[in-house]
Protein backbone atom coordinates (compact mmCIF):
# COMPACT_ATOMS: atom_id res chain seq x y z
CA UNK A 1 0.00 0.00 0.00
CA UNK A 2 3.16 2.29 0.63
CA UNK A 3 3.90 2.23 -3.01
CA UNK A 4 0.58 2.38 -4.26
CA UNK A 5 0.55 4.71 -7.46
CA UNK A 6 -2.96 4.94 -8.72
CA UNK A 7 -4.67 6.31 -12.48
CA UNK A 8 -8.03 6.66 -13.24
CA UNK A 9 -8.58 6.33 -16.66
CA UNK A 10 -11.87 8.44 -17.74
CA UNK A 11 -12.70 11.31 -15.69
CA UNK A 12 -16.14 11.74 -15.80
CA UNK A 13 -19.02 11.95 -13.33
CA UNK A 14 -17.62 9.05 -11.86
CA UNK A 15 -13.96 8.98 -12.32
CA UNK A 16 -13.33 12.78 -10.90
CA UNK A 17 -14.58 12.36 -7.73
CA UNK A 18 -13.05 9.02 -7.36
CA UNK A 19 -9.55 10.39 -8.75
CA UNK A 20 -9.89 13.69 -6.21
CA UNK A 21 -10.79 11.26 -3.03
CA UNK A 22 -8.00 8.99 -3.89
CA UNK A 23 -5.48 12.04 -4.72
CA UNK A 24 -6.29 13.20 -0.87
CA UNK A 25 -3.88 10.01 0.30
CA UNK A 26 -2.21 8.59 -2.64
CA UNK A 27 -0.18 9.89 -5.58
CA UNK A 28 -3.28 9.79 -8.59
CA UNK A 29 -2.44 10.48 -12.33
CA UNK A 30 -6.00 11.58 -13.76
CA UNK A 31 -6.21 10.36 -17.18
CA UNK A 32 -8.70 11.74 -20.14
CA UNK A 33 -8.17 11.41 -23.76
CA UNK A 34 -10.09 15.18 -23.83
CA UNK A 35 -7.75 17.63 -23.94
CA UNK A 36 -10.00 20.73 -23.16
CA UNK A 37 -11.42 18.85 -20.06
CA UNK A 38 -7.67 18.49 -18.54
CA UNK A 39 -6.87 21.84 -18.97
CA UNK A 40 -10.04 22.98 -16.98
CA UNK A 41 -9.62 20.56 -14.56
CA UNK A 42 -6.00 21.74 -13.93
CA UNK A 43 -7.33 25.37 -13.86
CA UNK A 44 -9.63 23.78 -10.74
CA UNK A 45 -12.76 23.34 -12.88
CA UNK A 46 -15.32 20.64 -12.99
CA UNK A 47 -18.15 21.58 -15.94
CA UNK A 48 -19.99 18.46 -14.44
CA UNK A 49 -20.55 20.29 -11.00
CA UNK A 50 -19.18 17.01 -9.15
CA UNK A 51 -16.13 18.19 -7.39
CA UNK A 52 -15.58 21.77 -6.41
CA UNK A 53 -12.61 23.91 -7.16
CA UNK A 54 -11.50 23.53 -3.37
CA UNK A 55 -12.27 20.12 -3.44
CA UNK A 56 -9.52 19.38 -6.32
CA UNK A 57 -7.32 21.43 -4.23
CA UNK A 58 -7.66 19.55 -1.43
CA UNK A 59 -6.64 16.68 -3.47
CA UNK A 60 -2.48 17.72 -3.17
CA UNK A 61 -1.46 14.37 -5.00
CA UNK A 62 -3.67 14.23 -7.94
CA UNK A 63 -2.38 15.30 -11.24
CA UNK A 64 -4.08 15.20 -15.21
CA UNK A 65 -2.59 14.33 -18.06
CA UNK A 66 -3.87 13.46 -21.62
CA UNK A 67 -0.76 12.43 -22.62
CA UNK A 68 -0.71 7.87 -21.94
CA UNK A 69 3.16 7.98 -21.28
CA UNK A 70 2.14 9.56 -18.42
CA UNK A 71 0.83 6.92 -16.28
CA UNK A 72 3.33 4.61 -17.36
CA UNK A 73 4.80 4.24 -13.69
CA UNK A 74 1.50 3.69 -11.83
CA UNK A 75 0.52 0.33 -10.23
CA UNK A 76 -3.04 0.35 -9.74
CA UNK A 77 -5.26 1.41 -12.75
CA UNK A 78 -8.93 2.16 -12.28
CA UNK A 79 -11.14 2.50 -15.86
CA UNK A 80 -14.13 4.54 -15.36
CA UNK A 81 -14.78 5.17 -19.08
CA UNK A 82 -18.99 5.28 -20.18
CA UNK A 83 -20.23 1.69 -21.32
CA UNK A 84 -23.21 3.34 -23.74
CA UNK A 85 -25.38 1.57 -26.04
CA UNK A 86 -25.70 1.87 -29.88
CA UNK A 87 -28.59 3.05 -31.93
CA UNK A 88 -29.46 -0.84 -31.94
CA UNK A 89 -29.59 -0.40 -28.00
CA UNK A 90 -26.74 -2.81 -28.18
CA UNK A 91 -24.14 -2.29 -25.85
CA UNK A 92 -21.43 0.09 -27.15
CA UNK A 93 -17.85 -1.66 -25.63
CA UNK A 94 -15.66 0.37 -27.83
CA UNK A 95 -14.84 3.15 -24.90
CA UNK A 96 -13.83 0.05 -22.95
CA UNK A 97 -12.00 -1.77 -25.55
CA UNK A 98 -9.66 1.72 -26.00
CA UNK A 99 -9.06 2.79 -22.43
CA UNK A 100 -7.88 -1.06 -21.80
CA UNK A 101 -6.03 -1.13 -24.42
CA UNK A 102 -4.25 2.31 -23.36
CA UNK A 103 -3.73 0.37 -19.69
CA UNK A 104 -2.20 -1.96 -21.67
CA UNK A 105 0.22 -0.23 -23.68
CA UNK A 106 2.17 0.51 -20.23
CA UNK A 107 0.76 -2.61 -18.22
CA UNK A 108 3.89 -4.11 -15.72
CA UNK A 109 4.08 -7.11 -14.51
CA UNK A 110 2.65 -6.79 -10.40
CA UNK A 111 0.28 -4.11 -11.68
CA UNK A 112 -3.47 -4.04 -10.75
CA UNK A 113 -6.09 -3.14 -13.05
CA UNK A 114 -9.71 -2.55 -11.68
CA UNK A 115 -12.86 -1.92 -14.05
CA UNK A 116 -15.79 0.22 -12.42
CA UNK A 117 -17.89 0.62 -16.09
CA UNK A 118 -21.08 -0.53 -16.23
CA UNK A 119 -21.07 -4.28 -18.00
CA UNK A 120 -22.97 -7.13 -18.61
CA UNK A 121 -21.44 -10.60 -16.16
CA UNK A 122 -18.48 -11.90 -17.76
CA UNK A 123 -17.47 -8.91 -19.65
CA UNK A 124 -14.62 -8.17 -17.48
CA UNK A 125 -13.07 -11.36 -18.08
CA UNK A 126 -14.05 -11.98 -21.81
CA UNK A 127 -13.45 -8.79 -23.40
CA UNK A 128 -11.13 -6.18 -21.49
CA UNK A 129 -8.49 -9.07 -19.74
CA UNK A 130 -7.71 -10.26 -24.05
CA UNK A 131 -6.87 -6.83 -24.74
CA UNK A 132 -4.74 -6.33 -21.71
CA UNK A 133 -2.73 -9.84 -22.77
CA UNK A 134 -2.98 -9.07 -26.59
CA UNK A 135 -0.97 -5.76 -26.40
CA UNK A 136 1.30 -6.45 -23.32
CA UNK A 137 2.37 -9.53 -23.99
CA UNK A 138 1.85 -10.39 -19.88
CA UNK A 139 -0.36 -13.32 -18.53
CA UNK A 140 -3.41 -12.85 -16.81
CA UNK A 141 -3.52 -13.99 -13.14
CA UNK A 142 0.25 -14.75 -13.39
CA UNK A 143 2.08 -11.42 -14.32
CA UNK A 144 -1.05 -9.16 -13.85
CA UNK A 145 -4.50 -9.25 -11.91
CA UNK A 146 -7.88 -7.79 -12.42
CA UNK A 147 -10.89 -6.53 -9.92
CA UNK A 148 -13.79 -5.10 -11.35
CA UNK A 149 -15.79 -2.58 -8.29
CA UNK A 150 -19.00 -1.55 -10.19
CA UNK A 151 -19.12 2.78 -9.93
CA UNK A 152 -22.53 3.94 -7.70
CA UNK A 153 -22.46 7.68 -9.07
CA UNK A 154 -25.85 9.06 -8.87
CA UNK A 155 -25.01 13.10 -10.86
CA UNK A 156 -26.56 15.84 -8.49
CA UNK A 157 -26.64 14.31 -5.36
CA UNK A 158 -24.88 15.92 -3.10
CA UNK A 159 -26.01 13.34 0.09
CA UNK A 160 -24.90 9.75 -1.40
CA UNK A 161 -21.28 10.51 -2.20
CA UNK A 162 -18.43 7.98 -3.19
CA UNK A 163 -17.49 7.82 0.85
CA UNK A 164 -21.34 7.47 1.65
CA UNK A 165 -22.21 4.57 -0.19
CA UNK A 166 -21.23 0.94 0.80
CA UNK A 167 -18.94 -0.15 -2.30
CA UNK A 168 -18.97 -3.86 -3.69
CA UNK A 169 -15.26 -5.07 -4.45
CA UNK A 170 -13.91 -7.93 -6.01
CA UNK A 171 -11.03 -9.76 -7.57
CA UNK A 172 -9.47 -12.33 -10.49
CA UNK A 173 -8.26 -14.04 -7.41
CA UNK A 174 -8.66 -14.33 -3.88
CA UNK A 175 -5.68 -12.47 -2.56
CA UNK A 176 -6.14 -9.61 -5.52
CA UNK A 177 -9.60 -9.47 -4.18
CA UNK A 178 -8.70 -9.11 -0.89
CA UNK A 179 -6.22 -6.51 -1.99
CA UNK A 180 -8.75 -4.66 -4.11
CA UNK A 181 -10.84 -4.42 -1.12
CA UNK A 182 -8.06 -3.15 0.89
CA UNK A 183 -7.50 0.11 -1.31
CA UNK A 184 -11.11 0.91 -1.29
CA UNK A 185 -11.41 0.48 1.97
CA UNK A 186 -9.24 3.62 2.02
CA UNK A 187 -11.48 6.23 0.85
CA UNK A 188 -14.97 4.74 1.42
CA UNK A 189 -15.84 5.73 5.07
CA UNK A 190 -19.48 3.62 4.73
CA UNK A 191 -17.58 0.09 4.10
CA UNK A 192 -17.04 -2.39 1.36
CA UNK A 193 -18.37 -5.63 0.59
CA UNK A 194 -16.51 -7.95 -1.11
CA UNK A 195 -18.40 -10.22 -3.69
CA UNK A 196 -17.21 -13.76 -4.14
CA UNK A 197 -16.07 -12.97 -8.09
CA UNK A 198 -15.99 -10.38 -10.92
CA UNK A 199 -19.22 -11.94 -12.48
CA UNK A 200 -21.15 -11.40 -9.30
CA UNK A 201 -20.30 -8.13 -8.87
CA UNK A 202 -20.62 -7.38 -12.57
CA UNK A 203 -24.01 -8.88 -12.00
CA UNK A 204 -24.99 -7.40 -8.78
CA UNK A 205 -24.27 -3.39 -10.88
CA UNK A 206 -26.24 -4.44 -13.65
CA UNK A 207 -29.39 -5.68 -11.88
CA UNK A 208 -29.41 -2.41 -9.79
CA UNK A 209 -30.83 -0.24 -12.42
CA UNK A 210 -32.81 -2.80 -14.18
CA UNK A 211 -34.80 -3.15 -10.80
CA UNK A 212 -34.94 0.45 -10.94
CA UNK A 213 -36.42 0.65 -14.21
CA UNK A 214 -38.67 -1.94 -13.76
CA UNK A 215 -40.48 -0.11 -10.78
CA UNK A 216 -40.80 3.22 -12.70
CA UNK A 217 -41.79 1.22 -15.68
CA UNK A 218 -45.03 -0.18 -13.22
CA UNK A 219 -45.49 3.72 -11.80
CA UNK A 220 -45.32 4.98 -15.58
CA UNK A 221 -48.41 2.13 -16.53
CA UNK A 222 -50.23 3.07 -13.31
CA UNK A 223 -50.06 6.59 -13.83
CA UNK A 224 -51.38 5.90 -17.63
CA UNK A 225 -54.48 3.99 -16.08
CA UNK A 226 -55.04 6.59 -13.65
CA UNK A 227 -55.23 9.31 -16.05
CA UNK A 228 -57.63 7.31 -17.92
CA UNK A 229 -59.86 6.69 -15.00
CA UNK A 230 -59.32 10.54 -14.39
CA UNK A 231 -57.69 9.84 -11.09
CA UNK A 232 -54.84 11.99 -9.56
CA UNK A 233 -51.68 9.60 -9.45
CA UNK A 234 -49.73 11.27 -6.86
CA UNK A 235 -52.92 10.86 -4.91
CA UNK A 236 -53.05 7.44 -5.35
CA UNK A 237 -49.23 6.88 -4.61
CA UNK A 238 -49.23 9.12 -1.25
CA UNK A 239 -52.40 6.73 -0.01
CA UNK A 240 -50.24 3.51 -0.82
CA UNK A 241 -47.54 5.07 0.55
CA UNK A 242 -48.78 4.73 4.03
CA UNK A 243 -47.90 0.85 3.97
CA UNK A 244 -44.58 -0.20 5.28
CA UNK A 245 -42.98 -1.90 2.48
CA UNK A 246 -44.88 -0.04 -0.07
CA UNK A 247 -42.06 0.98 -2.35
CA UNK A 248 -41.59 4.86 -3.10
CA UNK A 249 -41.10 4.99 -6.93
CA UNK A 250 -42.32 8.09 -9.61
CA UNK A 251 -43.46 8.31 -12.57
CA UNK A 252 -41.26 9.71 -15.13
CA UNK A 253 -38.94 10.20 -18.03
CA UNK A 254 -36.22 7.71 -17.59
CA UNK A 255 -33.22 8.47 -19.44
CA UNK A 256 -29.33 9.41 -18.35
CA UNK A 257 -26.34 6.71 -18.64
CA UNK A 258 -27.56 4.21 -16.18
CA UNK A 259 -31.04 3.11 -15.33
CA UNK A 260 -32.03 3.72 -19.34
CA UNK A 261 -28.93 2.07 -20.77
CA UNK A 262 -27.77 -0.88 -18.03
CA UNK A 263 -30.73 -3.43 -18.42
CA UNK A 264 -29.73 -3.36 -22.07
CA UNK A 265 -26.53 -4.63 -21.26
CA UNK A 266 -28.35 -7.64 -19.31
CA UNK A 267 -30.85 -8.37 -22.09
CA UNK A 268 -27.71 -8.62 -24.61
CA UNK A 269 -26.11 -11.13 -22.43
CA UNK A 270 -28.96 -13.25 -21.61
CA UNK A 271 -29.83 -13.47 -25.80
CA UNK A 272 -26.49 -14.59 -26.32
CA UNK A 273 -26.79 -17.64 -23.86
CA UNK A 274 -30.07 -18.27 -25.28
CA UNK A 275 -32.66 -16.65 -23.02
CA UNK A 276 -35.24 -13.97 -24.43
CA UNK A 277 -35.76 -11.64 -21.48
CA UNK A 278 -39.43 -10.55 -21.47
CA UNK A 279 -40.23 -8.22 -18.34
CA UNK A 280 -37.07 -6.89 -18.57
CA UNK A 281 -37.82 -5.20 -21.85
CA UNK A 282 -41.26 -4.60 -21.74
CA UNK A 283 -40.07 -2.31 -19.51
CA UNK A 284 -37.55 -1.10 -21.29
CA UNK A 285 -39.82 -0.52 -24.11
CA UNK A 286 -42.43 1.25 -21.79
CA UNK A 287 -39.96 4.01 -20.47
CA UNK A 288 -39.32 4.16 -23.83
CA UNK A 289 -42.43 5.14 -25.07
CA UNK A 290 -43.29 8.24 -22.35
CA UNK A 291 -41.88 11.06 -24.30
CA UNK A 292 -44.43 10.29 -27.24
CA UNK A 293 -46.94 9.77 -24.29
CA UNK A 294 -46.10 12.88 -22.75
CA UNK A 295 -46.38 14.50 -26.06
CA UNK A 296 -49.72 13.10 -26.90
CA UNK A 297 -51.44 14.77 -23.41
CA UNK A 298 -50.21 18.09 -24.15
CA UNK A 299 -51.42 17.61 -27.65
CA UNK A 300 -54.89 16.58 -26.45
CA UNK A 301 -54.67 19.36 -23.68
CA UNK A 302 -54.29 22.32 -26.39
CA UNK A 303 -57.12 20.74 -28.65
CA UNK A 304 -59.37 20.75 -25.10
CA UNK A 305 -58.53 24.67 -24.73
CA UNK A 306 -58.63 25.24 -28.48
CA UNK A 307 -55.56 25.88 -28.89
CA UNK A 308 -54.91 25.24 -32.72
CA UNK A 309 -52.00 22.45 -32.40
CA UNK A 310 -50.63 23.59 -35.68
CA UNK A 311 -47.86 26.45 -35.50
CA UNK A 312 -48.53 26.21 -31.48
CA UNK A 313 -45.81 27.66 -29.20
CA UNK A 314 -44.79 25.46 -26.24
CA UNK A 315 -41.75 26.10 -23.69
CA UNK A 316 -39.84 22.64 -22.14
CA UNK A 317 -38.18 23.86 -19.22
CA UNK A 318 -35.66 21.63 -18.76
CA UNK A 319 -33.73 19.59 -20.95
CA UNK A 320 -30.78 17.19 -18.60
CA UNK A 321 -32.03 13.60 -17.75
CA UNK A 322 -32.49 14.69 -14.05
CA UNK A 323 -32.60 17.42 -11.72
CA UNK A 324 -29.72 19.85 -10.42
CA UNK A 325 -27.30 18.21 -13.05
CA UNK A 326 -25.71 19.11 -15.96
CA UNK A 327 -25.90 15.83 -17.46
CA UNK A 328 -27.74 15.58 -20.90
CA UNK A 329 -26.50 12.00 -22.38
CA UNK A 330 -29.94 9.98 -23.26
CA UNK A 331 -31.65 12.70 -22.09
CA UNK A 332 -35.59 11.63 -22.88
CA UNK A 333 -36.63 14.72 -22.81
CA UNK A 334 -35.58 14.78 -26.25
CA UNK A 335 -38.34 12.32 -27.56
CA UNK A 336 -41.37 14.87 -26.38
CA UNK A 337 -39.36 17.56 -28.05
CA UNK A 338 -39.15 15.34 -31.08
CA UNK A 339 -42.92 14.66 -30.82
CA UNK A 340 -44.29 17.70 -30.95
CA UNK A 341 -41.99 18.95 -33.21
CA UNK A 342 -44.42 15.78 -35.55
CA UNK A 343 -47.52 17.99 -34.92
CA UNK A 344 -45.44 21.09 -36.35
CA UNK A 345 -45.05 22.54 -32.69
CA UNK A 346 -42.71 25.41 -32.44
CA UNK A 347 -40.43 24.26 -29.48
CA UNK A 348 -38.15 26.71 -27.14
CA UNK A 349 -35.78 24.59 -24.73
CA UNK A 350 -34.66 26.42 -21.69
CA UNK A 351 -32.42 25.07 -18.93
CA UNK A 352 -30.41 26.97 -16.66
CA UNK A 353 -27.69 23.75 -16.13
CA UNK A 354 -27.12 22.81 -19.80
CA UNK A 355 -23.97 24.30 -22.08
CA UNK A 356 -25.32 25.58 -24.99
CA UNK A 357 -22.75 24.55 -26.75
CA UNK A 358 -23.21 20.82 -25.61
CA UNK A 359 -26.90 20.78 -26.56
CA UNK A 360 -26.10 22.04 -30.33
CA UNK A 361 -23.72 19.42 -30.99
CA UNK A 362 -25.56 16.24 -29.07
CA UNK A 363 -28.66 17.16 -30.37
CA UNK A 364 -28.60 20.09 -32.65
CA UNK A 365 -30.86 22.16 -30.43
CA UNK A 366 -30.63 25.73 -29.77
CA UNK A 367 -31.84 26.73 -26.11
CA UNK A 368 -33.14 29.45 -25.13
CA UNK A 369 -31.29 32.38 -22.45
CA UNK A 370 -35.02 33.71 -21.23
CA UNK A 371 -38.13 32.63 -21.96
CA UNK A 372 -40.38 34.89 -23.95
CA UNK A 373 -43.29 36.34 -21.34
CA UNK A 374 -46.97 35.39 -22.77
CA UNK A 375 -45.97 33.89 -25.61
CA UNK A 376 -46.36 30.43 -25.20
CA UNK A 377 -49.35 27.85 -26.54
CA UNK A 378 -48.08 25.05 -23.41
CA UNK A 379 -45.26 24.87 -20.87
CA UNK A 380 -44.07 21.59 -20.16
CA UNK A 381 -42.24 21.43 -16.99
CA UNK A 382 -39.74 18.43 -17.92
CA UNK A 383 -37.00 18.49 -15.45
CA UNK A 384 -37.65 19.75 -11.53
CA UNK A 385 -34.32 21.63 -11.45
CA UNK A 386 -34.69 23.73 -7.86
CA UNK A 387 -34.32 26.81 -10.28
CA UNK A 388 -38.04 26.21 -11.61
CA UNK A 389 -39.24 24.87 -7.74
CA UNK A 390 -38.05 28.51 -6.74
CA UNK A 391 -39.69 29.98 -9.20
CA UNK A 392 -43.13 29.55 -8.34
CA UNK A 393 -46.22 28.80 -10.24
CA UNK A 394 -46.56 32.33 -11.25
CA UNK A 395 -43.73 33.50 -12.83
CA UNK A 396 -44.13 30.47 -14.92
CA UNK A 397 -47.79 30.79 -15.71
CA UNK A 398 -46.30 34.29 -16.80
CA UNK A 399 -44.66 32.46 -19.89
CA UNK A 400 -48.20 31.01 -21.37
CA UNK A 401 -50.43 33.58 -23.24
CA UNK A 402 -54.23 34.41 -21.78
CA UNK A 403 -55.36 30.81 -22.29
CA UNK A 404 -52.40 28.27 -22.40
CA UNK A 405 -51.30 24.44 -20.95
CA UNK A 406 -49.05 24.05 -17.92
CA UNK A 407 -47.98 20.48 -17.82
CA UNK A 408 -46.09 19.82 -15.06
CA UNK A 409 -44.83 16.32 -15.97
CA UNK A 410 -42.02 16.06 -12.47
CA UNK A 411 -45.81 17.45 -9.59
CA UNK A 412 -43.51 20.32 -8.50
CA UNK A 413 -46.12 22.31 -7.75
CA UNK A 414 -49.43 21.85 -6.21
CA UNK A 415 -52.19 19.68 -8.28
CA UNK A 416 -54.78 23.19 -8.51
CA UNK A 417 -51.59 25.13 -10.57
CA UNK A 418 -51.38 22.95 -13.26
CA UNK A 419 -53.68 21.43 -15.70
CA UNK A 420 -51.58 18.34 -16.51
CA UNK A 421 -49.54 16.00 -14.24
CA UNK A 422 -48.10 12.14 -15.19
Amino acid sequence: MNNLKIAVIGLGYVGLPLAAEFGKKFPVVGFDINSDRIASLKEGYDHTREVATQDLKAASELSFTSDASEIGDCNFYIVTVPTPVDQHRRPDLLPLIRASETVASVLKRGDTVVYESTVYPGATEEVCVPVLERISGLSFNKDFFVGYSPERANPGDKLHRLTTICKVTSGSTPEVADFVDSVYAQVVTAGTYKATSIRVAEAAKVIENTQRDLNIALINELAIIFNKLNIETEAVLKAAGTKWNFLPFQPGLVGGHCIGVDPYYLTHKAEAVGYHPEIILAGRRLNDSMGTYVAGQMVKALLKKRIQVDGARVLILGLTFKENCPDLRNTRVIDVIRELQEYNVSVDIHDPWVDETEAKREYGLNMTAVPDTGEYDGIILAVAHSQFRESGPKLIHSYGRPVHVLYDLKNIFDARESDLRL
